[in-house]
């Protein structure tokens, strides 16, 4: 565990820079992504970030992975990366993945293990388990710290809230609908 004497004070990227000659392997090492995660959430999916918030190491270094496994119909919800274009690589399972361009054309595929698809810097994007079985990919990012904004939870969960008639506009639902969306995504008390 590091304390404030191994750090300088200089932060580069946000993030604190290490003293060098208080800097080690564990800087540079991550276990988190060799096992399996349990996705036992209303979306059935567990995303297990690898990123310079736990490897001080990639500071600087443009680079970062994660983990995410998948219940059987689990989906990573749609989302974006505005930080990162990504990679993934299905290690078990299969997936519908897809992303949206910017002229609102969806492009999908059904992958499978040992297949990749990849994802543009900041579209918004999606994956499903489409099996029977649990499904699990390691994904790539070239940024050490990608960023993810949940398009669902960002419209819905926002504080302060997004105002209801905006949303009701936006969705062509009625304010009651927003309502009740609004009260799955409000924060945890």
């Amino acid at each position: 565990m590091a304390t404030y004497i191994d750090y300088i004070g200089v932060k580069v990227n946000g993030f604190p820079c290490k003293n060098p000659s208080s800097i080690g392997a564990n800087d540079f090492f991550f276990a988190g992504l060799a096992k399996p995660g349990f996705p036992n959430n209303t979306v059935g999916s567990l995303v297990t970030a690898a990123n310079v918030e736990k490897i001080p190491g990639l500071n600087t270094l443009g680079v970062s992975m994660s983990r995410i496994d998948y219940a059987p119909g689990g989906v990573n919800p749609p989302h974006t990366h505005p930080r990162a274009t990504e990679i993934v690589f299905l290690l078990e399972g299969e997936l519908e993945v897809g992303f949206i361009t910017t002229s609102n054309v969806l492009i999908s595929k059904w992958i499978k293990k040992g297949e990749i698809f990849v994802f543009p810097k900041g579209l918004v994007h999606f994956q499903k388990n489409i099996g029977r079985t649990p499904a699990a990919v390691i994904t790539a990012f070239n940024s050490q710290f990608p960023g993810t904004q949940s398009i669902a939870a960002t419209l819905f969960g926002a504080s302060p809230t997004v105002p209801d008639d905006v949303l009701s506009k936006a969705f062509q639902i009625g304010r009651k609908e927003v309502q009740k969306i609004k009260t799955k995504f409000a924060p945890k008390k």
